[in-house]
């Protein structure tokens, strides 16, 4: 969902409002709520919730009051307290789905910390605050530099200056502790600003900068994922993923996300599934699994002195094998118990039913004869008259009829000195 500024110009580029993901429209903010109750009244007598959110660069949101009862609609630009001054930002949320989110960021109703909302940010508020957002690139680039020279290890990550210009707060990561006390005295004095640091881990630094996931679509953490959980390699394990640390990592260098995101589907797929290191105890020797599918609930094992050939088994039926081996009991072989799976080519639907259009070679050319070899050919003279002009010497005909018949190409030649000669 975008605004008509995301639309593209009249040369086929994209126009864009060039708010750096500050869109007054609130279409491509990221953790964006849909306020499904925008369109329904109160009942008789209920005041409207006077609690909003503001949000401000990149993913930072917060919660203000509306204490002087103004009229406030999602997308509204609005002017917030802050610890000195002000701050600009964007109203994402009204009403009643403000509690509802306060509940579940764990902020209560009554919160006497929570600041209020000034007024609707004037032309000249606007002014400030676009400047403010073309500064950020460069005191980022210069605090960088700066940081380098002190030889601190640390990344700054984001710049984010305050509504009036007055204050910077600088997001970084950093693996330890990190003294940064003449950093913040080198950086006040270069931008002539307030400075506050705020340390983030990396997976709070992919959520604020945003990109493109493997998936090709954008980050979950940036778009709508608000809460990060623990993930570890058993969730890789139980879905029966190569532990590739470079395919399972995400932007942030963690594991993804969405590793846990079908954790549960499997966990409950896996009840009853026999565990994957079993062995199987026969009269032919020991087997081994070698391969699990467990949505077919299927195994595949293999004796140890005969790797190469695969006996397939359902779970139930290995349940069974691990029951007898349990007595004390050895079963006979694995063909006894081997069931048959339909292979692709089995799966795979008969030709003659099959479109013409599904063909692969529906859209190759046909192939063109070779013409070469009839351009050098020269045509053959054609006599004006009727009757076959008689030949000087008839005995040098005789003679040359008794001789051996020559090649196509001799005998064309020899016509062709003939029709010379007549003529």
């Amino acid at each position: 969902m975008s605004c008509a500024s995301c639309s593209t110009s009249k040369d086929g580029k994209v126009r864009g409002c060039k708010n750096n993901g500050t869109c007054g429209t609130d279409g491509c903010n990221k953790l964006t709520v849909f306020d499904w109750l925008e369109n329904m009244s109160l009942p008789a007598g209920q005041e409207r919730f006077d609690i909003v959110e503001v949000r401000f660069k990149n993913s930072r949101k917060e919660f203000f009051k509306n204490t002087d009862k103004l009229s406030i609609l999602m997308g509204d630009v609005v002017a917030t307290e802050a610890a000195s001054g002000h701050d600009v930002g964007i109203v994402t949320l009204t009403g009643e789905l403000v509690k509802v989110q306060m509940k579940r960021k764990g902020v209560a109703l009554d919160e006497p910390t929570l600041g209020k909302i000034y007024r609707k940010a004037s032309q000249r508020d606007i002014e400030v605050w676009h400047q403010a957002r073309e500064r950020e690139d460069e005191i980022q680039k210069r605090a960088r530099e700066i940081a380098i020279s002190l030889n601190l290890e640390m990344k700054i990550s984001d710049v984010e200056l305050q509504g009036d210009g007055s204050k910077a707060t600088f997001y970084y990561t950093a693996e330890a502790r990190v003294d940064f006390r003449q950093l913040i005295k080198d950086m006040a004095r270069a931008f002539g600003l307030r400075i506050e640091m705020r340390q983030i881990g990396y997976r709070q630094e992919a959520q604020r900068l945003g990109g493109i996931g493997s998936c090709g679509r954008e980050l979950c953490c940036s778009t709508w994922l608000s809460d990060f959980r623990a993930v570890s390699t058993s969730a890789a394990r139980y879905q029966q993923l190569a532990l590739n640390p470079q395919k399972l990592a995400g932007q942030c260098g963690k594991l993804k996300c969405c590793l846990n995101f079908e954790l549960d589907t499997y966990l409950d797929a896996l009840k009853g599934f026999p565990p994957t290191d079993c062995k199987l105890q026969t009269e032919k020797g020991v087997a081994f699994c070698q391969k699990v599918d467990i949505f077919k609930g299927l195994l595949w094992f293999t004796y140890k002195n005969d790797a190469t050939n695969w006996h397939t088994l359902d779970k139930d039926r290995v349940n069974e094998i691990l029951a007898i081996n349990k007595e004390g009991k050895k079963i006979d072989s694995l063909e006894a118990y081997q069931i048959e799976v339909q292979t692709i080519d089995e799966m795979a639907p008969d030709p003659d039913q099959s479109l013409t259009e599904d063909s692969l070679t529906r859209f190759d050319q046909p192939k063109r004869r070779n013409k070469r070899r009839n351009k050098n050919r020269k045509p053959k003279p054609t006599n004006d008259s009727s009757t076959p002009k008689q030949s000087a010497n008839p005995n040098k005909e005789k003679t040359a009829s008794n001789k051996p018949r020559r090649n196509s190409g001799q005998n064309r030649r020899r016509n062709q000195n003939k029709n010379r000669e007549n003529n």
